[in-house]
């Protein structure tokens, strides 16, 4: 059974945060499993549909999973070079402990290279960072020794999702990840995806990917969503557009999604 999540429109500096909370809350009102926050630190345009992440999504995940009790948040993707690892994981585990164990913490290099830029790294250094980076996590999570004492030590699993769709990704999904998302894709171009991911190693990881509907027909989203779940995929986030009409698109997406 697939499982439908939510990407949270955290695209503009005039959203009220209660607003997400309402989202949230709808979204796990209609069984979406999963809401998903995007990450900017100092994008080099405005927020909008390009850029998302006005509210910080590690700290927003803890406002939302105070106002939630099952749905599951997580970061879509946090550029994990821009940080510090040890903070990272610090940060996520608190997060799990506190929301009972309802955060995914899902990884990118990033892509913008002015972004890396404004806030002082280096861009072509973020592939060995993000894996250098994703190492230091992984260690800390299940108890190996990294020079102190790493608490909250986690009581259930903490997964890390894996974004992209580039080789190196694809690898770093497979060596690193409990689950990967893909972006863009049909198919065809998600099952070639899987496949390639797959060849790189045979860790157990959950697929899926992100699909937006923020304008056009809905059955053409939904349509491409079915054969999205014939091709493999298990979990699909999909992005509704701005908060005024994602819980509108939400709604109708489930509704049109199930009956089918």
């Amino acid at each position: 059974m697939v499982e439908l999540q939510v990407v949270l429109p955290d695209e503009s500096a005039t959203m009220p945060p209660e607003r997400l909370v309402e989202l949230a809350i709808a979204a796990q009102d209609l069984g979406y499993g999963t809401a998903w926050l995007p990450d900017h630190l100092l994008p080099p345009g405005e927020f909008g549909s390009t850029y998302g992440g006005v509210y910080e999504p590690l700290v927003t995940i803890g406002y939302l999973a105070a106002r939630t009790s099952r749905i599951r948040f997580g970061t879509s993707v946090l550029v994990l070079p821009m940080r510090s690892p040890y903070v990272v994981a610090k940060q996520a585990a608190t997060l799990h402990r506190l929301s009972g164990e309802r955060v995914v913490l899902g990884i990118g290099a990033g892509w913008a290279k002015a972004e890396f830029a404004a806030v002082g790294s280096v861009f072509e250094e973020r592939g060995r960072r993000t894996d250098e980076s994703l190492a230091i996590i992984r260690d800390l999570f299940e108890g190996r020794d990294r020079g102190g004492v790493f608490e909250p030590k986690l009581r259930a699993p903490l997964p890390l999702m894996i974004g992209g769709t580039t080789a190196p990704a694809l690898r770093r999904a497979a060596r690193y990840g409990d689950e990967w998302q893909g972006l863009g894709l049909d198919g065809a171009g998600f099952a070639a995806a899987v496949a390639r991911l797959r060849s790189f190693g045979e860790r157990p990881i959950k697929v899926g990917t992100r699909l937006d509907w923020s304008t056009g027909d809905p059955e053409l989203v939904v349509a491409a969503a079915r054969e999205l779940v014939d091709a493999g995929a298990e979990t699909l986030a999909v992005s509704f557009g701005d908060e005024q009409t994602a819980l509108d698109r939400m709604t109708r997406f489930r509704d049109l999604f199930t009956a089918g």
